[in-house]
């Protein structure tokens, strides 16, 4: 697929930010005034403009409001929806603990909760894709929740559960990149099932569809060399995982060193989110030969 750098964007930051605010919205940290408007601005920072960055994505940004009417059947609806929700609920609980200094629980718990949904919902717009054999598995989800929970707890300093969330993450990121490696042969796909003619015999491509560049071929088929691919797997790793591992169990919740992990793993985040579209394998390419 193709990694377009608006849906990397828009899958990192927000993840970052509604992770936050699952965190927020269980009283974690305890802070109110000025040091809880910076952590809830931070939040919706993040959130805000990873949504921002998703419009771009669009053919026609002006429809972005059409994304809300499709609740029932998509995924991409539900997520739009859920985010305008968790936005809305968590802003009243943040004027209490910015203004009042009030930990309104239930309010929080609702925040925290719809954040969570949020994501699950932007992962399943991926994951509910049999055409993407990689994505279509329950570690995609796990992997996007991973994420942004991991995330959170470091930005809102949460050091000792980020130390144990990091290993956990770790390990379903690992898992995630074995698993996808085989999951396009394990599905069966082939020229044959492509053009549902492969009962009769091995199929082959005489010559391609048309000599010129389309959307499907712009969009859906991307190569990225293997040698290259784990060399980012590598670099991906050390920064989400191993180095704000690293960081964190050396200075433990230290503001320098918690802000230092929590930089370090935003750009693992986005090389692994780069991979996690770029090394996605469409079947149309099939048709193409690819």
């Amino acid at each position: 697929m193709h990694p377009a750098v608006s849906v990397i964007l828009f899958t990192t930051l927000s993840g970052a930010g509604f992770g936050l605010f699952a965190w927020l919205g269980t009283g974690r940290p305890p802070v109110t005034g000025w040091p809880a408007f910076w952590f809830y601005f931070m939040g919706y920072g993040l959130a805000v403009t990873g949504l921002f960055a998703s419009a771009f994505h669009l053919a026609n940004p002006k429809n972005a409001i059409k994304a809300f009417s499709q609740w029932r059947s998509s995924w991409l609806s539900r997520e739009a929806v859920l985010s305008v929700a968790t936005l809305l609920v968590i802003a009243p609980y943040a004027i209490g603990r910015i203004f009042y200094g009030e930990n309104w629980a239930a309010l929080g718990l609702a925040g925290s909760i719809l954040s969570i949904l949020t994501v699950f919902s932007t992962a399943m717009i991926y994951t509910q894709l049999r055409t993407v054999p990689r994505w279509n598995t329950p570690l995609t989800p796990l992997l996007f929740l991973a994420y942004a929970v991991t995330g959170g707890a470091i930005l809102a300093g949460q050091s000792e559960a980020a130390i144990w969330l990091l290993l956990a993450l770790g390990l379903i990121q690992l898992a995630h990149w074995m698993l996808g490696d085989s999951r396009f042969a394990a599905a069966g796909h082939d020229m044959g099932t492509a053009t549902g003619l492969g009962r009769i015999g091995r199929v082959r491509l005489l010559e391609p569809p048309h000599s010129g560049g389309n959307y499907l071929l712009h969009e859906m088929v991307f190569r990225i060399g293997r040698r290259h691919a784990m060399k980012l797997r590598v670099l991906a790793f050390l920064g989400a995982v191993a180095l704000p591992l690293a960081i964190l169990l050396a200075f433990g919740a230290a503001p320098a060193a918690t802000a230092l992990a929590a930089a370090v793993h935003l750009l693992g985040t986005l090389a692994s989110r780069w991979l996690f579209f770029a090394e996605a394998r469409h079947v149309v390419g099939l048709y193409y030969g690819r």
